[in-house]
């Protein structure tokens, strides 16, 4: 499915990124409006694909989306905005189609003859009868073949001209952005650009996840004039974030904060996770029947206060606060976290039972409870750390959280201010059970492909 989504009319073949929906069986033409909130997660998916496989598509997919996000939906202040348009000039995907003719034209017979039968310009117009959507009709292989040249040759002629045809591409006049930063939907990108930069160990990609984080903390975490502690702000834009944030951007926010913190620690993230959390808690939660409400207890009257279960085009807000306060919980010992995201699970467990397939984020949540999550504390200097986490970054490891912390750190959690003892050593706990620290890396590798330690 993740090639067939490459490969088709969904992914823009030129700059990167996911639009939002196809429009026909084939997933050929797609309905051409891109959303943050589907290319983060996308990010995340692709780089994990790449890991269990080795398909150099998936990197590709991973790399050229990165650069988009940053070139196209990062703002200058460091927070991502929302989307962009389906049209430009008042016709949809006019921005994205082309005719065979003009794209002959930009292009060397070389790079044409690869190009025209690659995107499937030989064949009749995909789009409204008239127009070309690129889409991956002939695998570079099967061209190579037909032109009995080398593949490589294929591969150096696609090229030389994919930046041609973006470059010209770019004079056209862009469909519109919306340039809104909503919290929620930056947590979804700065999780899955964070991800993707530590499978690839890419620190330009943990640079624009940092921003973004950075800036949300600077802009929308926020002391309220009638309140002491600071509480959270759903939406920014033109130097102003207004609107109590919901249940999503608190969750998606912790969880996107876990995952920042396997990519390089800081200790600063660590305190706005705990303070989100704790909001979270504090604002959200249905203590007497288990769960979270969409919206904080501060927030104006409803008719209908819901406490939503299922995944919808995003995640659960539920299932992604049982996830994340269940795993920040382990890290840190805090028995208040873990007891949160049991009683989410037994809130909604009938609800899982009868469709497990629309509580996916939730499923994955129960996985976790049944069987915690293992912990590698890593301990030592930068420069030695940084190999081993390279290494065990190596292999997929859903169920696994690597945190790689140096000396100097002050204030640290009981739980992850272990000693350090020589160059590098690792400390490696599920629930309340460590093993004694390693100082051998192979050592280390082997106890995290095992099932169970002890």
């Amino acid at each position: 499915s993740l090639e067939k989504m490459a490969l088709g009319g969904i992914y823009d073949q030129l700059g990167g990124g996911f639009c939002r929906y196809s429009v026909d069986q084939y997933w050929a033409i797609p309905h051409f409006e891109k959303m943050l909130y589907d290319n983060g997660p996308l990010l995340r998916l692709y780089a994990d694909a790449w890991l269990v496989s080795g398909n150099d598509l998936f990197k590709r997919i991973v790399e050229e989306t990165a650069a988009w996000a940053i070139r196209e939906m990062q703002s200058p202040e460091g927070g991502y905005y929302s989307s962009f348009d389906a049209d430009s000039e008042g016709k949809e995907g006019k921005f994205y189609v082309w005719s065979p003719q003009h794209v002959e034209s930009l292009l060397t017979a070389e790079e044409f003859a690869v190009v025209e039968p690659h995107y499937g310009l030989d064949q009749p117009p995909n789009f409204e009868s008239r127009h070309w959507h690129f889409t991956v009709a002939q695998s570079l292989a099967q061209i190579a073949k037909k032109l009995s040249k080398p593949i490589q040759d294929c591969e150096n002629a696609l090229d030389s001209a994919k930046p041609k045809l973006f470059s010209e591409r770019a004079k056209r006049i862009a469909p519109g952005r919306d340039e809104k930063v909503l919290a929620s939907w930056n947590a979804l990108m700065i999780k899955g650009m964070a991800h993707a930069a530590r499978v690839f160990d890419r620190k330009d990609w943990l640079t624009s996840a940092q921003r973004a984080i950075d800036f949300i903390r600077s802009n929308l975490w926020v002391v309220k004039q009638d309140s002491q502690a600071p509480t959270l702000l759903a939406t920014y834009k033109d130097k102003r974030a207004h609107l109590n944030a919901y249940l999503d951007d608190y969750a998606y926010l912790l969880d996107a904060l876990i995952e920042l913190m396997q990519a390089e620690f800081r200790p600063a993230d660590l305190s706005f996770a705990q303070e989100l959390a704790d909001a979270l808690l504090t604002k959200f939660e249905d203590v007497e029947n288990g769960g979270f409400y969409f919206t904080s207890h501060d927030h104006e009257k409803l008719l209908l206060r819901p406490k939503p279960g299922f995944d919808s085009a995003t995640p659960s807000g539920n299932g992604v606060a049982a996830f994340s306060l269940q795993r920040l919980g382990h890290l840190l010992g805090e028995p208040r976290y873990l007891k949160s995201s049991e009683r989410v699970l037994h809130a909604f467990f009938r609800g899982m039972m009868d469709q497990a397939g629309g509580f996916s984020s939730m499923c994955v949540a129960l996985e976790e409870a049944l069987l915690p999550p293992q912990i590698v504390i890593l301990r030592g200097e930068k420069p030695a750390m940084a190999t081993w986490q390279t290494r065990l970054g190596e292999q997929y490891r859903p169920n696994t959280l690597v945190l790689s912390l140096p000396p100097g750190l002050k204030n640290l959690p009981t739980t992850l201010d272990k000693e350090v003892r020589g160059d590098v050593n690792a400390w490696i706990c599920r629930g309340v059970t460590c093993l004694a620290p390693i100082d051998n890396l192979e050592h280390v590798l082997q106890v995290c492909n095992e099932k169970n330690i002890g």
